[in-house]
């Protein structure tokens, strides 16, 4: 090899090396200020044994920004989320959810159901069919047939504790969790009873997320519902 090419191999091999070095320290400082987001939602954001919170990795950026502007804003209301996001400006919490929305880890399998099978099949009946009498459209018709969600703000329904989806659900119910208006998660939460509520988050708490699940890229048809474009059915 000619001495100028070595030379130019030299300098190629430094710069790359020192990219993949600031990549590299770049990613480690993320995972350093994103610790305190462990104490509740687990270690890399995958809240795997929780009972309340729910897990972060790999749910669309632009849902995971969206849910953290809401927190910041007082939509959604959790006196600890509320106080730790007040001062963070709007690119810092897109820098936040693309971090938790790179990590691709495993689920655990489910805890098995303690609920009757009556429940059960009641929770699953609303999931897929919904309750056309009153006006409740099925789960699927919004967050995939696959309940995997769709991109780019359609977060998935498996792998959530059962707790956490009750709760949510009741928080539509009681307006402690809001969406700009249309706000479409809302009008469909004050049409469930609280037998509804138990059913379907006992229903969804027990499905295993298939192995590479992944959200929709669209949905087949138009929601059953109006939404707002930013806020849809968080």
């Amino acid at each position: 090899m000619h001495p100028s090419q070595i030379r130019w191999w030299f300098v190629f091999a430094f710069v790359a090396c020192c990219s993949f070095l600031q990549s590299a320290s770049a990613a480690d400082e993320m995972t350093r200020r994103m610790a305190a987001c462990t104490t509740c939602h687990g270690r890399e954001g995958q809240a795997a044994h929780s009972d309340y919170f729910p897990r972060l990795a790999g749910k669309p950026a632009a849902y995971l920004y969206e849910q953290l502007r809401s927190f910041r804003d007082g939509r959604r209301q959790q006196a600890e989320m509320n106080h730790l996001l007040a001062n963070l400006s709007d690119a810092y919490l897109r820098e936040m959810a693309g971090y938790f929305a790179a990590l691709e880890l495993p689920y655990p399998p489910p805890t098995p159901s303690d609920l009757p099978d009556a429940q059960l099949a009641r929770g699953k009946a609303l999931v897929f069919g919904g309750d056309e009498a009153r006006g409740i459209p099925a789960c699927v018709r919004c967050h995939g047939d696959a309940l995997a969600g769709v991109l780019s703000q359609i977060p998935g329904l498996l792998g959530l504790p059962r707790l956490y989806i009750a709760s949510q659900l009741g928080a539509w119910v009681t307006g402690d969790r809001r969406a700009l208006p249309p706000d479409c998660m809302a009008e469909v939460g004050r049409k469930l009873n609280n037998e509804d509520i138990r059913a379907v988050a006992g229903w969804l708490a027990a499905q295993p997320v298939p192995t590479g699940a992944r959200p929709a890229a669209s949905l087949p048809r138009a929601l059953p519902v109006a939404c707002s474009a930013k806020e849809a059915h968080r």
